[in-house]
């Protein structure tokens, strides 16, 4: 999807290629000011490509097992079920592999009140919140119910110590079984626990400046934390 404006709802994107055939994109969203709404993106390894520009995903269901949100968008994720899928066998759960390359790009991921749960129909054993992609990969996790596979470490490398002085992983405020921080990764880059400020900056209405565009989509948000 490329353009300006594009608003989905009530839809299901689905590739249904298999685990075997590596890389199988549901969804490659290139548009700036989207809206995903109540829709089920589904796939496998790279399920949904937020590729660039500002998007925001609302009441959407995501599936996959390797990187399945992956990309370089300015992209808020908000009351979403986040839902891994059991990988082939030797491969590990990833649910974000965002590309920020240089530090001055705005870009980055936010999932908030959203929940990272197993796939009901295909569980894993454990899952990751995110790998670095790219040098800068920026992803905040924030008010969210985080089930207890998410492993204690939260974020898993992308090939030794690649990224990992200056990446910007974060979180805030989170529940569940899966959120507890004193087993975390201790990379240079990883903030366990934003102050409200710096939460903050990672809102609908600072992140993307959505309180301007999103109340022409029709689309319920909430513009800062809850």
């Amino acid at each position: 999807v490329s353009g300006s404006g594009f608003v989905a709802r009530d839809i299901a994107f689905v590739n249904d290629a298999g685990p075997e055939s590596g890389q199988g994109v549901a969804l490659q969203v290139s548009s700036d000011k989207s809206a995903i709404f109540r829709c089920s993106i589904v796939g496998q390894q790279d399920s949904l490509y937020a590729h660039t520009s500002r998007q925001f995903y609302r009441e959407t269901d995501i599936h996959g097992t390797v990187d399945f949100i992956f990309g370089n968008a300015v992209a808020v994720f908000q009351n979403c079920d986040i839902l891994p899928k059991k990988p082939l066998s030797g491969h590990k759960v990833t649910v974000t592999a965002q590309s920020r390359s240089d530090p001055n790009q705005n870009t980055g991921f936010t999932i908030q009140n959203c929940r990272v749960a197993p796939d009901p129909d295909s569980a894993p054993a454990k899952a990751f919140l995110g790998r670095p992609w790219k040098e800068y990969s920026r992803v905040v996790v924030m008010q969210s119910q985080l089930d207890g596979f998410v492993d204690p470490a939260g974020w898993m490398e992308w090939s030794g110590d690649f990224a990992l002085k200056t990446l910007f992983y974060a979180e805030y405020m989170n529940s569940g079984g899966g959120a507890g921080t004193s087993g975390r990764v201790t990379w240079p880059g990883y903030h366990a626990s934003l102050t409200e400020a710096e939460a903050t900056k990672f809102t609908v209405g600072e992140f993307l400046a959505g309180t301007s565009w999103l109340p022409n989509t029709e689309v319920a948000f909430y513009p800062g934390l809850l």
